[in-house]
């Protein structure tokens, strides 16, 4: 059958500042949750949070963007927000950007990636006899959070020795969104192992470009999915940092999860922390970890799950971070975190202007560029220089 793997995440409200949604609102979820298997419009389902977004992973048969599984999701996040506004907590209702989505969620608020394939575990299944997946779940950083780890996972033989064994050694496809172009969804495939360094160069930009899916090139089977999209693009202001998830396929023809994890490892820069404006380093965390660490580093949780016949999960799932080998990396990022943080605002510490996401601090910018004048003492309306000053008045 073609299987449908959904995550569907949003912050909609949290407990005393931005740390963790309450019980209240993900007992909420996983009533909803249960029902929608019990009416049949979903085959299983799990929720989860990370920080303080509210997860539902979610599996079914109607294919990617499906309105009925998007408004069901939809109506989760809205009860939940209801709750959070019953109780007084904090961002109520916050990542959902629309009155009310006409189709799926996508560009709404929600974060979204779906994963379609088909989906027959057998022994005889000589690509895919059985079908295990990891979710990736962050919290206060950008959708170029992955851009790195997925990467190496699945183009460098140093993170993934995988990639030199036969089913693997073509390599995969990586699609490219680039997430600045308003007018929809600008797209670019680019292939490993050729186009290595091509990649690099788009991917280093974590702001503006992401990866959206990779794809086996052996046996173009979907390998992973992230949900690209950027929330100061779709509401024009500030309203949370992104928060990006992932689905990604591991085992036999993709890369091993200890593969897929190891670059991780490393506690990577990405824009994000607190106010969303901060360059601060990953931390893999436990999945359900509350934000409420020095400052709030962006935070990353994986938990992965294996699939039967009939689209259900397994009666548990693995986490792959809440493992005392992870300690050692959380103790790495912290202190690459406090490194940073001595330098306050200066420099490299915080986003470039464009990318600052509280508006305020624009704000703040352009009302300091109309006060600047010439040494002549004239003074240019829109806070620009000619050409041939020594001195000029640009931001």
């Amino acid at each position: 059958m073609k299987l449908t793997v959904s995550i569907l995440k949003a912050d909609v409200g949290s407990i005393g500042g931005h740390t963790k949604p309450s019980r209240h609102m993900l007992a909420a979820s996983e009533a909803a949750v249960k029902e929608a298997i019990r009416k049949g419009l979903l085959i299983d389902g799990s929720v989860s949070h990370t920080g303080d977004d509210i997860a539902l992973l979610v599996t079914h048969t109607r294919g990617p963007g499906d309105f009925d599984v998007h408004q069901f999701a939809w109506n989760t996040f809205l009860k939940a927000a209801g709750i959070a506004a019953k109780y007084g907590l904090y961002g109520a209702g916050q990542d959902l950007l629309k009155d009310a989505p006409s189709g799926n969620i996508r560009g709404a608020g929600p974060a979204v990636a779906e994963l379609e394939f088909n989906h027959d575990v057998v022994k005889t299944n000589k690509v895919r006899p059985a079908e295990s997946f990891m979710m990736f779940a962050a919290d206060k950083c950008g959708p170029g959070a992955y851009n790195l780890p997925l990467f190496l996972a699945f183009a460098d033989p140093m993170y993934c020795a995988g990639l030199m064994l036969p089913k693997l050694i073509k390599g995969f496809t990586f699609h490219i969104i680039d997430m600045d172009n308003a007018q929809g969804d600008s797209l670019i495939s680019l292939n490993a192992p050729e186009d290595y360094y091509k990649i690099s160069m788009l991917l280093r930009d974590n702001e503006r470009f992401a990866i959206d899916t990779i794809t086996s090139r052996t046996y173009d089977e979907p390998a992973a999915a992230i949900s690209a999209t950027r929330l100061h693009n779709i509401a024009g202001t500030y309203t949370g940092k992104d928060d990006p998830v992932a689905l990604v396929r591991n085992q036999g023809i993709f890369p091993a999860p200890e593969e897929i994890v190891s670059p991780f490892t490393k506690a990577h820069y990405v824009g994000g922390d607190a106010r969303g404006s901060h360059v601060m380093p990953l931390m893999p965390v436990p999945i359900n970890t509350a934000v409420t660490g020095t400052y709030c580093l962006p935070l990353v949780s994986a938990t992965g799950f294996s699939i039967d016949a009939d689209g259900r999960f397994s009666d548990s799932f693995i986490d792959f971070f809440d493992n005392p080998a992870w300690d050692e990396v959380r103790a790495k990022a912290q202190l690459k975190a406090l490194a940073m943080r001595d330098q306050g605002w200066s420099g490299a510490a915080m986003l470039p202007y464009h990318e600052l996401e509280y508006s305020g601090f624009r704000d703040t910018v352009t009302g300091l560029l109309g006060q600047f004048a010439f040494r002549d003492g004239q003074v240019k309306a829109n806070g620009s220089a000619r050409k041939g000053n020594k001195v000029a008045a640009k931001g």
